[in-house]
């Protein structure tokens, strides 16, 4: 399933310009999908029409024309920017001679390209095996049963109902393997809510620049590139805001207008991380004329994933292309609701940390604590959480230690060690809360 050519396949583009919004398709967006994946446009054929066709989804006139391309030209493969039937692919491919694949074969190639981690590859081959079940008799259309009585029946059905059971057989065996995997991510889950950590997932449409900002902010390497489903799988980081408040900052899969519904499933277990998350930032790229539309398409998704009451703050990326300067715009009760930046160019990301420090923000304990030799273990752990600020031994050799540090991990530290709260400063007069505003 995941073969891929060496080198860019010829294509020809064909897009039909349908009446219907519900079924309208961009065809710059198109263009991007087709060089993600790797081919080589080689024309674009374009129609309008009120309703496609039943047997070409094109008119017979402009399957002529593009019969008449392929076979001057050399064409390997045909793209369409829209959802065909099975009986259309079918019909097509026998008109054409070659290879037809539809909007949704496209994207399933694309992210079967993109997959690196050993739950993405699974979880696009199920997407991928779902999607071929349905157009399995296209490759054993010469072995069809032919009529007639005893000795007259053909191979055709027992090879169909052979591989749609192995079919059956790899679908059950991922769905298996992807079981184990969610109960991972579950468990990951469950132990980022025992730390009280928050988690921020970074959502928005395919090639917004959500990766870069995770970058930006995170000082990581995720992979970045300018196309269309750059990133499959999610990557965690965490984010410190100031000395005593962090959260846990996670880059998830882009969105696209009309993404199949065996993706949406497939990546299901990974698309709960959004769902589960504390906050979404919603990285929208400012320069598209789209963006309208892409916001609408983004929370489309979230509400199929159960995500659309999740909090949501809005990141208007890529200013710099609008030499526009960064700030935050507000609600009439003063809560952010649009946070404008430039990622790639480092602008504005000072705005954007203030803003997640000011819904985010822990109160910061400060004071003195003495601990015995015996203690060297709880030394140890406040070092890791960077908490103690200076340190100086007494004449019984305990260790004084000025500290500082959040709420929340001090209350996890006195759990977890079993500690006495009262007798663990020194002078409680000394033990001070910094208020957060």
């Amino acid at each position: 399933m995941f073969d891929r050519p060496g080198s860019g396949e010829r294509a020809i583009l064909i897009h039909v310009d349908i009446h219907d919004e519900s079924r309208r398709e961009h065809l710059g967006e198109f263009r991007e999908l087709a060089a993600s994946a790797g081919a080589e446009s080689i024309a674009e054929f374009t129609s309008s029409c009120q309703k496609p066709n039943a047997k070409l989804f094109v008119g017979s006139g402009k399957a002529e024309e593009i019969k008449a391309f392929i076979e001057a030209n050399g064409i390997e493969l045909v793209l369409f920017n829209h959802a065909l039937s099975p009986s259309q692919e079918r019909n097509l491919e026998a008109t054409f001679k070659c290879r037809v694949l539809d909007r949704t074969g496209l994207i399933l190639d694309i992210f079967a390209q993109r997959a690196r981690s050993f739950e993405g590859k699974l979880q696009v081959e199920l997407a991928q095996l779902k999607h071929l079940s349905t157009r399995l008799i296209r490759g054993w259309t010469h072995l069809e049963r032919q009529k007639g009585g005893i000795g007259l029946r053909g191979p055709g059905e027992t090879q169909l109902e052979t591989d749609r059971r192995l079919l059956a057989q790899r679908i059950k065996q991922i769905n298996r393997r992807l079981e184990k995997v969610r109960s991972q991510r579950q468990q990951g889950r469950q132990s980022r809510k025992k730390a009280e950590t928050p988690t921020i997932a970074l959502v928005g449409y395919t090639n917004a620049g959500k990766s870069t900002l995770f970058n930006a902010l995170t000082q990581s390497g995720v992979y970045v590139q300018d196309q269309l489903f750059a990133t499959l799988d999610p990557t965690f980081r965490k984010l410190k805001l100031d000395d005593a408040s962090s959260v846990i900052l996670a880059d998830t899969v882009g969105f696209i207008r009309h993404l199949p519904h065996d993706l949406v499933d497939a990546f299901r277990s990974t698309l709960l991380e959004t769902k589960e998350a504390d906050l979404l930032l919603h990285v929208i790229d400012a320069a598209d004329d789209n963006r309208l539309h892409n916001i609408e398409q983004v929370n489309q998704v979230l509400a199929d994933i159960g995500a659309e009451e999740v909090p949501q703050i809005q990141v208007m990326n890529k200013i710099d292309l609008l030499d526009l300067d960064p700030w935050v715009d507000r609600d009439e009760l003063g809560e952010v609701k649009r946070s404008w930046l430039s990622a790639e160019k480092n602008r504005g990301l000072d705005l954007l940390k203030e803003v997640l420090l000011e819904r985010f923000r822990q109160d910061l304990i400060q004071g003195e604590i003495c601990l015995t030799p015996a203690q060297s273990r709880l030394r140890a752990l406040l070092f890791k959480l960077g908490a103690i600020k200076s340190e100086r031994n007494d004449e019984l050799g305990n260790s004084l230690i000025n500290l500082s540090i959040s709420r929340r991990d001090l209350n996890q530290l006195v759990s977890r060690e079993s500690l006495d709260l009262d007798l663990l400063f020194t002078d409680k007069s000394l033990a001070t809360v910094v208020q957060r505003p």
